[in-house]
């Protein structure tokens, strides 16, 4: 199945993107705020696609591989809504990561607003977070302009500044989309 908005789009991650995969989440560049670093070989990779076929397994739904319509075959970025833990409880996260190239082009906005409507229209999902560093703020710029809200903050590693977790309700996203 495939998806799409304006310029983009997205499909349900395969064993083929591994490639793609490693080559996005291992570029330091892409990880500049996530603590946990970027993949360090392509077992990392692996490991992540791994999980990421059985929250489909699992769910029935899950990160997208994200494509320009105008370069359909070549990947840029990985995201979407999937299932996680974070802050002691589940979560349907919105959550993505662009190579570099793609940045700056309002694809993150973009994603996000389609991912959403995915998770409240298509799936039926009650409330959406999205995940940022504190000082990360074109992302928190994009989670805004999707129309998520501040929620708290969360001390979730050692010695570094909390996330920020944002959200969105089914009901407040359908009585801005009616």
């Amino acid at each position: 199945m495939v998806w799409e908005s304006e310029r983009l789009l997205f499909r349900y991650t395969t064993r083929e993107d591994l490639n793609d995969l490693f080559r996005i989440y291992g570029n330091p560049e892409t990880h500049r705020f996530n603590p946990r670093g970027p993949h360090k070989n392509i077992e990392s990779s692996q490991q992540m696609l791994e999980r990421t076929l059985s929250i489909y397994e699992k769910h029935g739904f899950g990160d997208w591989t994200i494509f320009e319509k105008s370069n359909p075959n070549r990947v840029i970025g990985f995201g979407g809504v999937f299932c996680s833990q974070f802050d002691g409880r589940n979560t349907n996260n919105l959550g993505y990561r662009f190579e570099p190239d793609a940045w700056g082009k309002g694809y993150a906005t973009e994603l996000s607003r389609r991912a959403l409507r995915f998770g409240f229209n298509e799936i039926g999902l009650e409330e959406i977070v999205g995940v940022v560093r504190e000082d990360h703020f074109a992302s928190r710029k994009v989670l805004e302009k999707s129309g998520l809200n501040f929620l708290k903050k969360v001390a979730d590693f050692e010695g570094l500044p909390p996330s920020l977790m944002f959200h969105i309700t089914r009901n407040d996203w359908m009585a801005a989309h009616s």
